[in-house]
């Protein structure tokens, strides 16, 4: 039924599997607990607000390109091409560039620049019965 290369090949695919399962379970207990699990997500969301930053000042300047665009089409073609199309993307395009420096400021306003949230301990878990 199978050919010899094939009970080969599941043979090894056992065998690392095996393998990998093996090795997974020494450092499953290592340190993963809740508390590490929380304070990963936590550093990992940190870099979060600098990558939406960036987002939004390359939308914002796509928008204003394609608005500056729109505009150049209206006035080659007024009646193809309503204003307001143009004026509607340049409008979200500076929104949209102008988003980084409002949160900023936001932050600083409020007293909160730079603090950062940080993981919950959990210490202890007690379950009573009856």
């Amino acid at each position: 039924m199978f050919k010899k290369t094939q009970l080969s090949y599941y043979k090894l695919g056992a065998a690392m599997t095996a393998g990998m399962v093996a090795g997974s379970a020494g450092s499953a207990q290592a340190g993963n607990n809740f508390g590490s699990i929380a304070s990963n997500i936590t550093d990992s969301i940190a870099a979060l607000p600098a990558l939406l930053s960036a987002l939004a000042y390359l939308f914002g300047i796509l928008l204003g390109v394609l608005g500056i665009m729109k505009i150049k089409d209206h006035v080659e073609n007024p009646t193809q091409t309503p204003l307001k199309d143009g004026a509607m993307r340049l409008a979200a395009g500076g929104a949209l560039f102008a988003l980084p420096i409002i949160y900023e400021a936001m932050f600083v306003t409020s007293g909160t620049a730079g603090l950062g949230s940080s993981a919950a301990q959990l210490n202890a878990v007690q379950f009573n019965t009856l």
